[in-house]
């Protein structure tokens, strides 16, 4: 993963690093491997995210299909 530095703003930087490594989702992976989990536990969260993505994508298919209002447009995130 590589992030370039403009005019020295390391922050910058950091915070654009710190951003892509929340979507790779390996903040998460180094929580996982931290330490043992049981497989019991392993399971029920697999089975948790598996039921947490289902509703996402009805969700989503409901947002499409004109069932549900279309989500918010966040407002106040300029400075890009």
């Amino acid at each position: 993963m590589q992030v370039l530095v403009r005019d020295n703003n390391v922050d910058q930087a950091l915070r654009v690093l710190k951003k892509k490594m929340q979507r790779e989702g390996i903040f998460r992976e180094i929580k996982a491997r931290s330490a043992y989990e049981k497989p019991s536990e392993k399971r029920a969260r697999e089975k948790s995210e598996a039921i947490r993505r289902q509703r996402k994508l009805a969700r989503k298919k409901a947002q499409r299909e004109g069932l549900l209002p279309a989500p918010k447009k966040a407002v106040g995130r300029g400075g890009r």
